[in-house]
């Protein structure tokens, strides 16, 4: 009987464009694929003996044999790309509008509301790269001591500012006004705090980030687990992306491979419910600054770790590896990429070698967990498990 889900998101690891994706300026994006041909091929072999090689044609990744596992790759069926539309699909919720974006600056009725709360003024108001925008306008902040306020290609609301100038505590209530603010039809779908450092010319994001996000409009994969006595454990920025709903115990991560470490440390402790992992340097410090080279390497050292994450699964685990999004490192834009996400199912429990062929909703993984764990369903997504489940 199984007792226990891993699911861990290789954040913004898409596996090539939708049929929309030109909707969204995003045809020929295949994040996977293109990042691996750029750097010549990667070198993934516990990814690749678990059917990696059979969801795409990778540089450097086999088609092998007999995989280990199961395998496929899902469409995402809400409007959007972005990180919290593609996570709250995965636990069971359509978005049939996507978030409001703002490409030209928030407006004022937006702005000046926020800046009246907060009692100053704000510097930018602009679309922006967070790392670019805190060189050009960090020095003029911590002269004033107003803070940075941008957003991006996603439906986000971004405070930037210097720890020394702001405290954290203080963002972090910048940040809860404006989420307080953003509602529909302002929703945008996270608020970000972006503490920083450093001096002009060298400033530096630190791993104080806090996201504030809106609540999932109804109930989801982790309300249901929890509501039926299970641990759910949030590793990474989980517990922001469901506004803490649905989860027992958050444990931050500062990158990729604190994140794994976490995972295994938790796995060693939870007894059952599921275990939920975003690894977010993919997206965040690769696909976003177009380093294919250092996303390779990020991939290739995910895989080194993998043995372990298998070595400390319970005989009635179940292994869920996928993705968010995309963001495809070699595309003239630093923006999410509209893709298919990858899909490798793992455990003694499941067959080895079986295609899962291309799932029409990332929620088939939400209505996957509901029912190996045996409890209420969500109210989207097809089972996968009659098609993997060994008896």
């Amino acid at each position: 009987m199984i007792q226990r889900v891993i699911l861990i998101v290789l954040d913004s690891v898409g596996v090539g464009e939708l049929p929309d994706a030109h909707l969204y300026g995003d045809t020929g994006s295949n994040t996977l694929k293109n990042l691996a041909a750029a750097v010549g091929g990667i070198n993934v072999p516990n990814l690749e003996g678990m059917g990696l090689g059979h969801i795409i044609d990778i540089m450097g990744v086999a088609r092998v044999d007999e995989p280990l596992g199961a395998f496929g790759k899902m469409a995402e069926r809400s409007a959007g790309k972005d990180t919290t539309t593609g996570h709250w699909e995965m636990a069971g919720q359509i978005l049939e509008n996507p978030f409001p974006t703002y490409p030209n600056g928030f407006p004022p009725e937006v702005l000046e509301e926020f800046k009246a709360r907060i009692g100053r003024d704000v510097l930018g108001n602009i679309a922006a790269s967070g790392t670019e925008i805190i060189q050009k306008l960090g020095k003029e902040h911590m002269e004033t001591g107003k803070p940075i306020v941008y957003t991006s290609a996603d439906s986000v609301f971004q405070i930037a500012a210097h720890e020394e100038i702001i405290p954290l505590e203080t963002l972090y209530e910048y940040c809860r006004i404006a989420r307080e603010i953003l509602q529909p039809p302002h929703g945008v779908g996270r608020v970000i705090a972006r503490p920083f450092i450093g001096s002009p010319g060298n400033f530096v994001r630190t791993a104080n980030r806090h996201d504030y996000s809106l609540e999932p409009p109804y109930p989801m994969l982790l309300d249901i687990l929890t509501e039926s006595g299970y641990n759910v454990v949030g590793i990474g920025k989980i517990k922001d992306i469901y506004a803490g709903r649905g989860i027992t115990q958050s444990i931050p991560t500062i990158n990729n491979q604190d994140g794994i470490a976490k995972t295994i440390e938790a796995m060693t402790r939870t007894i059952n419910g599921l275990i939920f992992t975003n690894l977010v340097e993919f997206d965040m410090k690769f696909g976003h600054r177009n380093d294919p080279r250092g996303y390779a390497d990020a991939l290739e050292e995910f895989d080194r770790e993998l043995p372990e994450i298998i070595n400390a699964m319970d005989k009635n685990d179940i292994l869920f590896i996928t993705a968010d999004h995309g963001c495809d490192p070699t595309m003239a834009s630093t923006d999410h990429t509209r893709e298919y996400v990858p899909l490798i199912i793992y455990g003694r429990h499941v067959k080895n070698g079986v295609s899962l062929g291309t799932r029409q909703s990332f929620a088939d993984v939400a209505a996957t967990i509901t029912s190996l764990l045996k409890t209420s369903p969500v109210p989207h997504g097809t089972d996968m498990s009659k098609d993997f489940l060994i008896d």
